[in-house]
């Protein structure tokens, strides 16, 4: 035994002497971000706005509930200091925060003056990669040039048909599992999110690869390589504790490797490496493995790749505006999880809001049976005006995201619509805003506000996108006055993809089922993580979830 100590003491004196270096360097890094933070609360114009005071110098504002699902804290502060408040984050971390539609237009015009943030783009490049959604400025905008094609009109006009397939194999789903009800009314209860969540998955991984999950289909335990990897990571959870805050604020150790962040590495890693063999693939059966260039004629395929490699290969493409294969790999993910969660989201809500409003789902179930084609183009589903109406509003109340966050990459100015008081009592028609500063823009509370929206903004009232407040004109947005699909060069490319997906899917499940609650509204619950998704309170560890009642109509 003493010579087992005598052997291994000059490798624990290292071990320790290391840890100490490490404690130490981790120590003065943190103070040296506290008194960066700290500075600049004094020296940044942000300080002139008024706010709540900081409630702890680690966590900020939010010691009681996470930044992410923290809508109602700042809904009260906004009551409470005015449209334009400062608030902190973790380590001190001063943000604005504004309702004020023309600030954050003017935020969002242009997506290269203010910028996602060094720990946004770590987190989504940690869960996504270096996609679209990771990229800024001219890496940005080239990708996003090249890609705009594949998500034109034209483009999702041939998706439909892929959508209504899906659609009507999740009806057939459903009609088999409502057959014999274990209730006397009828009602079968069915996880909602869950079924819809398959049928969204498989509907990109044929538009997005010409891949089939057959996710509807397939047992959960029998599912493939490319299912199993997106459903770990979508599984995997938003950092909770104050370790967990601090490992993933301070950038020398954001890659610190937690059981966490290897598993979502392993899911990431997954997700490339099937994507980069189906992108391979594809080029190989058009004879392009070997970087020639083709005439776009000559190029079949219909799906988002097969049109990237397309629009990324054909003569004249300028060297500097083609993707590298790298690039064009790290669009999967993207595509993957962002496409199909987002959209799924979308359609789960709208079910909930349906079944909160049983006048509002009969309205709209006699508009869509009163279309005779069981499988209709995008015009046909574009023609249907509640059906379009329910989902805007389902858009306006549920917005899949919560907030965007935003850096100043430079000084600027930013101009508000109405004057907002700053701590003096001043009133201030424009906020200089300085290189570093960090920017909230809460999307889903500029969509619910009674001062845009009128008194009624907290209601489901699909009617109103017959005649909208005149202040609604103001809100910045690509999508009809919705700030839930953004605006500007940061603007959500998949928006077109996803409206049309949701409409292909209401239609069919609308028409034949009725809806209810299997639960009371209050026990379904929002939680972030990509997007916001159902949860049951007190059982958010079982995962994302929305059971409701299901039963065929007996005159289908």
């Amino acid at each position: 035994m003493q010579g087992h100590t005598l052997l291994y003491s000059p490798v624990l004196a290292l071990l320790l002497e290391a840890v100490a270096a490490l404690s130490t360097a981790t120590v003065g890094y943190v103070a040296f971000l506290f008194g960066q933070n700290y500075i600049r609360t004094l020296t940044s114009p942000l300080a002139t706005l008024p706010g709540p005071k900081r409630d702890s110098w680690v966590r900020g504002n939010f010691i009681n509930v996470p930044e992410a699902d923290s809508l109602r804290l700042q809904e009260d502060w906004l009551r409470k200091y005015g449209r334009a408040i400062r608030y902190f984050s973790v380590f001190g971390q001063q943000k604005m925060l504004t309702v004020d539609p023309k600030a954050v237009s003017h935020i969002l015009k242009d997506g290269y003056v203010y910028a996602k943030t060094d720990q946004i783009r770590h987190d989504l490049g940690a869960l996504l990669g270096k996609g679209l959604l990771f990229v800024e400025g001219p890496d940005h905008r080239k990708q996003r040039k090249i890609m705009n094609p594949a998500f034109g009109p034209a483009q999702i006009r041939q998706f439909t048909e892929i959508f209504m397939q899906k659609a009507i194999e999740l009806r057939e789903i459903w009609l088999s599992m409502t057959s014999k009800p274990l209730r006397e009314d009828g009602w079968s209860r069915i996880d909602i999110f869950r079924w819809v969540n398959k049928a969204s998955l498989d509907i990109i991984g044929l538009a997005g690869f010409d891949y089939d999950f057959d996710s509807l289909r397939a047992e959960d335990d029998h599912s493939n390589e490319l299912y199993n990897a997106i459903s770990k990571s979508l599984t995997l959870t938003a950092p909770r504790t104050t370790i967990s805050l601090i490992l993933s604020n301070i950038p020398a150790f954001r890659n610190f490797p937690t059981l966490e962040r290897r598993r979502r590495k392993e899911a990431l890693d997954a997700i490339r490496r099937i994507g980069g063999r189906l992108i391979a693939n594809k080029k190989k059966a058009l004879g392009l493995d070997g970087g020639a260039s083709a005439d776009k004629d000559e190029i079949s395929g219909h799906d988002l790749i097969s049109l990237l490699i397309k629009s990324n290969v054909t003569e004249g493409t300028p060297e500097n505006m083609r993707m590298t294969d790298e690039e064009i790999i790290s669009q999967v993910p993207t595509f993957i999880v962002a496409g199909h969660e987002t959209t799924s989201s979308l359609i789960s809500w709208t079910l909930f809001a349906l079944a909160l409003d049983p006048h509002v789902q009969d309205t709209l179930r006699k508009e869509l049976r009163e279309h005779p084609s069981d499988a209709p183009t995008l015009e046909e589903l574009n023609s249907l005006h509640y059906l379009e109406a329910v989902l805007k509003e389902t858009l306006r109340l549920y917005a899949p995201v919560n907030f965007s966050t935003r850096v100043a990459t430079r000084d600027d100015v930013v101009p508000f619509e109405q004057p907002f008081l700053d701590t003096r009592g001043a009133a201030c028609t424009e906020l200089r805003v300085a290189k570093g500063d960090i920017i909230t823009i809460p999307i889903r509370m500029l969509n619910r506000s009674l001062e845009i929206w009128g008194s009624d903004a907290g209601e489901f009232k699909p009617e109103r996108w017959g005649a909208l407040p005149e202040k609604t004109t103001a809100m910045p947005g690509v999508y009809n006055h919705l700030l839930t699909f953004l605006a500007g060069a940061h603007a959500c490319i998949g928006f077109r993809f996803s409206i049309a997906e949701a409409k292909a899917v209401l239609y069919t499940l609308v028409r034949q089922f009725e809806f209810g609650l299997a639960m009371p509204p209050d026990d379904i619950v929002r939680k972030f993580n990509v997007v916001s998704r159902p949860f049951i309170d007190g059982n958010i560890e079982a995962g994302p979830q929305l059971p409701m009642l299901v039963r065929p109509i007996k005159d289908a």
